[in-house]
């Protein structure tokens, strides 16, 4: 499944500060950054559960929030981009 995370993490004192760090930190492991706090991941079922739950956990839930769109098997047509993409299509073969 591809997956879209968006989050907003309030980072007005220093634990927001690292909560933040933390946050894209672990996106960065599951997924591409494509905008400062939106990732796409491509994830299976069971990854997507530990992902949540290990976001879930790092989040203070009173302050910060965190979406997750699921754009399915055919996510090409549902993403429109206008600008500079520095992003790479994660189906796409790693060797060109």
């Amino acid at each position: 499944m591809h997956v879209l995370i968006t989050y907003d993490v309030t980072t007005t004192d220093e634990a927001g500060k690292r909560r933040l760090r933390r946050v894209a930190r672990l996106c960065c492991d599951w997924g591409q950054r494509v905008q400062n706090s939106v990732f796409e991941c491509k994830l299976d079922p069971a990854q997507f559960v530990k992902l949540k739950a290990s976001l879930t956990a790092l989040i203070d839930e009173s302050t910060d929030s965190i979406r997750f769109y699921h754009l399915g098997k055919h996510w090409h047509g549902r993403v429109e981009h206008i600008g500079p993409d520095r992003s790479s299509d994660p189906d796409a073969p790693l060797i060109a």
